[in-house]
C-alpha cells in the first residue's frame, strides 16, 4: 500500500498528547477527565469515522479527477459529521470501534455509504456531482453551507436511515418546522424504510435487524450554517459555541481556519479538537464478500488542536435528536444559553416562522427520482436556481490547499 501523504497540519500535530490540564475535555456531549480517562478519551476520538483526501478511486462521473487532494476537505468534513449522525442512528453513541474488534453488520452498512465508489449514498463522487446540479464545478470549493445542502439532498435517497434533514437558515431554529418535518408522512417513510423482511439487500440497503425507533418521529439532523463575525470569530460566541460540544445531541462543527476545513468534535480549555482530512490515503475497495478494510477510516493517534480564536467565522453545527424527546430536551438546553452571561446567542430559537422568513424545507425541492439515485441523476434547472439563494456566499472565503 502506498505511503500516506502528510501535510504540514498533520505532521504538526499528529503526536501531540492532550495537555496536562484538570479542565474538562468534550468530546460531542461527553465529558472526560485528562488525568483518569485519557485511553477513554482517545478511545471515544478513534471511533469517529475519519475522512480524508483519497487518491485512485474510480473517476467521478467517469472521465473527472481520481484524486481529491487539495479541493476536496471540506467534502470530506460533510461526510464525516453525516456519518457521526448515521453512527449515532444505527450504533448509538456508546458505540465504540477497537482494532481487529469484528463490527456488526450496521457499521459496516454505515461504513459503506461513504466508501469513493459512484454507487454509495454520500460518496465523494455523489456530492460532487450533486454540487455540479448547483453551479458547482467538480473540484470547485464548497463552504459549509453549501455541502451541508448538498447532503440534505442525498439523505433523501437513503430510505435504510429514513432521516429528516433539515437546514436552519437566516441563524433561526424554527420549531414548528422541524416537529412538521419530523411527522409528517412517517408511516409512509417508515414503509418505504423497511420494505420486506425477507429483502436480502444487505450492501447499501437495509439490514434484516433495522428497527423504527420512534414510530411518531423521524431521526433528524439538524444542521445550522452560520457566521460568527466577519473576518475572524467573534469573541462573544465562543462561550455558546463550547455549549454545543456539551449537549448530547452533538454532531460537532465543520468549519476551518484560511487554507483548511476541519471537523470540530470538541474542546478543552481554549483550544477545539478536530478531525483533519488533509492526508490522501489510496482509495479502499471492498472485497468480493462486502467486508471493508477499515483502519484506514478510524483516526489512531490524538487528535488536532487549535485555538478557538483562529476558527474562522463561517461554519455549521450539527446536532441528532434521534427521538422527539431528544428534541425537546434540546431545544429546553438552548433557551438555558441565553442566560449565560457575556456569551452571545449564535442563532435564534423560534416556535413559528417568521412572516419575513422563507425556509428551504418548504419549497419542496426533493428531486423527483423514486429509485436510488445514480451519477446520471439530474435535477431540474429551475430547482437548481430556487435553491441557489439558500446556498452559501462565503465559499469564497476559504481557499483551495495547495500541495
Amino acid at each position: 500500500m502506498d505511503a500516506a501523504t502528510l501535510t504540514y497540519d498533520t505532521l504538526r500535530f499528529e503526536y501531540e498528547d492532550f495537555p496536562d490540564t484538570k479542565e474538562p475535555v468534550w468530546i460531542l456531549g461527553r465529558k472526560y477527565s485528562v488525568f483518569p480517562e485519557k485511553e477513554e478519551i482517545l478511545l471515544d476520538v478513534t471511533s469517529r469515522l475519519w475522512f480524508t483526501y483519497r487518491k485512485n478511486f474510480p473517476a467521478i462521473g467517469g472521465t473527472g479527477p481520481t484524486s481529491d487532494t487539495g479541493w476536496g476537505c471540506m467534502l470530506r468534513c460533510g461526510q464525516m459529521i453525516f456519518a457521526q449522525a448515521l453512527v449515532c442512528r444505527h450504533l448509538g453513541r456508546d458505540w465504540r470501534w477497537i482494532k481487529g474488534k469484528k463490527q456488526t453488520d450496521n457499521y459496516f452498512n454505515v461504513l459503506n455509504a461513504f466508501i469513493d465508489k459512484k454507487d454509495s449514498y454520500y460518496s465523494i463522487h455523489q456530492i460532487a456531482q450533486m454540487g455540479v446540479g448547483e453551479g458547482k464545478s467538480i473540484g470547485q470549493w464548497y463552504g459549509p453551507n453549501t455541502v451541508a445542502q448538498v447532503l440534505k439532498k442525498l439523505a433523501t435517497f437513503d430510505t435504510w436511515s429514513s432521516l429528516a434533514v433539515h437546514i436552519a437558515m437566516d441563524n433561526t431554529v424554527v420549531m414548528e418546522e422541524i416537529r412538521r418535518l419530523c411527522k409528517s408522512n412517517w408511516m409512509c417513510a417508515g414503509a418505504s424504510a423497511f420494505p420486506t423482511l425477507d429483502s436480502d439487500l444487505l450492501y447499501n440497503g437495509y439490514p434484516e435487524e433495522a428497527e423504527v425507533t420512534d414510530r411518531l418521529w423521524k431521526p433528524l439532523v439538524l444542521l445550522i450554517p452560520l457566521r460568527l463575525g466577519l473576518t475572524d470569530i467573534n469573541e462573544a460566541y465562543i462561550e455558546t459555541l463550547k455549549h454545543c460540544f456539551m449537549m448530547s445531541q452533538s454532531l460537532g462543527v465543520i468549519g476551518g481556519k484560511p487554507n483548511s476545513a476541519h471537523y470540530f468534535i470538541g474542546y478543552v480549555e481554549e483550544e477545539l479538537i478536530y478531525l483533519d482530512p488533509h492526508t490522501t490515503q489510496p482509495a479502499v475497495e471492498p472485497s468480493d464478500s462486502g467486508c471493508i478494510p477499515d483502519e484506514s477510516f478510524h483516526c489512531q493517534h490524538p487528535p488536532c488542536r487549535m485555538s478557538i480564536a483562529e476558527l474562522d467565522p463561517s461554519i455549521a453545527v450539527g446536532f441528532f435528536c434521534n427521538t422527539e424527546e431528544d428534541f425537546n430536551d434540546w431545544c429546553q438546553q438552548i433557551k438555558k444559553l441565553s442566560l449565560i452571561r457575556g456569551a452571545l446567542p449564535m442563532f435564534e430559537l423560534v416556535e413559528r416562522q417568521p412572516s419575513h422568513f422563507s425556509n428551504p424545507d418548504v419549497l419542496n425541492l426533493t428531486p423527483g427520482v423514486k429509485e436510488p439515485l445514480t451519477a446520471s441523476a439530474k435535477w431540474n434547472s429551475s430547482d437548481a436556481d430556487r435553491l441557489e439563494r439558500f446556498f452559501d456566499s462565503e465559499d469564497e472565503d476559504f481557499e483551495i490547499l495547495s500541495l
